[in-house]
């Protein structure tokens, strides 16, 4: 087993695990500090764990590298807002030994994060990251991470509320250029990202059965989707189709840029200057894809069918798409006093069940106050 000795004034120890020897620092001058630290370490080993020193060697900048590296290998789309995250943790974090990782040093960082401005959702996207972090360390063979620390987060307002009335949506399309009128219309039908539709290519459109299909991987949540395409959206493409004979260039892209040389790219200069002829305030064009959710939802197509067309795979997540409005409510409030006014009349008209008697009696009073 192990055994104790000391070093100019400091306690060390020294203990075996399958054979290989380990040496630690107690860091005490104190004998009994050094006795405790190696009946933990022999109990550790006789649990079948490695000893904590293991893991007091391995660093944030170690589990850092590991999940950057998941990110690559797996090609996630989301590698730019990994890495953003990973910055602001390595400002404080970088250096740390893992068992330096504690609730109250996160709490630490979580202030310091708001002391810089940073909004709840960030700070709770940046606290995430170093979850799994250390969730990938502990997972490995041989772990890397002892336990996983508690990580508090933070209470998020994360309902959208931007939206477009369809007035609002008329005025946005007649001052947007040509170009990027079809482009729009397909947004506010669709409910569609920004991205999918500036990717959308003709290899994806059947005309013939009005269809349009973003395949495996081509979607933020890698699943497919298929849209058939209403009279309006059908005659967007069709005239995207007839105008890309137009063009100098053959390109594959179904909505290209304003000459027909490249795909649509940036436009938000654009976006802006139309926003402001139309009357309508700063609007984002994520607004479309809020507005389409509701506007489905509101002409009675099922739930589960919006999800599959706008490519919301999270309940939760759809719920913060599918906004109620001031007018949601006032017609909620108008069917149910329509409701209650049927129910009263049916009550009225329903036909009273008077007895044998008491129905001759009624009749003859009828007649007799009919005569009189």
């Amino acid at each position: 087993m192990g055994c104790i000795y000391k070093r100019n004034e400091i306690y060390w120890i020294k203990y075996y695990r399958n054979g290989k020897p380990y040496q630690e620092s107690t860091k005490s001058k104190k004998e009994t500090d050094a006795k405790k630290l190696l009946k933990k370490r022999e109990g550790e080993i006789i649990e079948g764990k490695l000893p904590g020193i293991v893991f007091e060697k391995v660093k944030y900048d170690d589990l850092v590298e590991d999940y950057l590296r998941d990110y690559r290998l797996n090609q996630k789309k989301s590698l730019k807002r990994a890495e953003a995250s990973t910055d602001h943790l390595e400002y404080f974090f970088k250096g740390m030994r893992v068992p330096e990782i504690t609730t109250p040093k996160i709490r630490q960082y979580i202030e310091r994060r708001l002391e810089e401005k940073a909004g709840n959702g960030t700070i709770n996207r940046e606290l995430a990251a170093l979850k799994r972090m250390l969730n990938m360390g502990a997972q490995q063979t041989p772990p890397r991470v002892d336990r996983v620390p508690y990580i508090p987060m933070l209470k998020e307002n994360n309902v959208r509320k931007g939206f477009f009335e369809h007035s609002d949506f008329l005025g946005l399309r007649d001052a947007l250029p040509d170009y990027l009128r079809g482009f729009v219309t397909f947004a506010y039908r669709t409910g569609w990202r920004l991205e999918e539709i500036e990717s959308l290519t003709w290899a994806q459109v059947d005309r013939n059965q009005g269809i349009v299909r973003l395949e495996p991987g081509d979607t933020k949540n890698d699943d497919g989707r298929t849209v058939y395409l209403d009279s309006e959206l059908q005659g967007v493409i069709q005239a995207q189709w007839d105008k890309r004979k137009s063009f100098k260039k053959i390109i594959p892209y179904v909505f290209p840029n304003e000459d027909g040389s490249d795909r649509l790219k940036s436009f938000r200069k654009t976006w802006v200057s139309a926003c402001k002829k139309a009357g309508i305030g700063k609007k984002l064009f994520h607004d479309f894809r809020r507005t389409a959710v509701r506007n489905m939802v509101r002409s009675g197509t099922p739930e589960r069918v919006v999800m599959m067309v706008s490519g919301h795979r999270s309940r939760s997540v759809f719920d913060r798409y599918n906004i109620t409005n001031q007018n949601d409510l006032m017609l909620a409030s108008a069917r149910q006093d329509e409701y209650l006014k049927s129910q009263m009349v049916t009550k009225q008209l329903h036909p009273v069940n008077f007895g044998k008697n008491e129905t001759l009696e009624k009749g003859f009073r009828t007649g007799a106050e009919g005569r009189s």
